[in-house]
């Protein structure tokens, strides 16, 4: 298990880090086929529409994620965390998310995500 902690550990990373660099390439790299995702504005996108969104450069800063929590149950895993970044406007802010991971031949893929600020 400790090997699928340090994998998801990685992949949480990249994750955060292509938010804040709208890195469309490695979302289409760590994206199950099926992905869906919650955004911050409640609207239901799947995978087409998130790297839409994901594109889109984000306005916010220094995007971090502190308290991650990862919890591994056999092929599926499921991430807590919570987010610091600074607002446009110069603002210290915060939020929550929860990303769900399957392994899928072999690899980690997200499969879902739920985000909240």
């Amino acid at each position: 298990m400790s090997k699928d902690i340090d994998e998801l550990t990685k992949l949480n990373k990249d994750y955060v880090d292509s938010v804040q660099n709208s890195d469309v390439k490695r979302f289409d790299q760590i994206l199950a086929d099926d992905f869906y995702c919650t955004l911050p504005d409640k609207s239901f996108v799947d995978r087409a529409e998130f790297l839409k969104y994901t594109a889109i450069p984000v306005k916010i800063k220094n995007l971090t994620a502190q308290d991650i929590r990862i919890r591994v149950m056999g092929d599926f895993a499921i991430i807590h965390a919570r987010t610091s970044y600074t607002t446009s406007e110069g603002q210290q802010a915060w939020g929550r998310y929860t990303d769900c991971w399957a392994r899928q031949n072999g690899r980690w893929l997200a499969v879902s995500a739920h985000v909240s600020r």
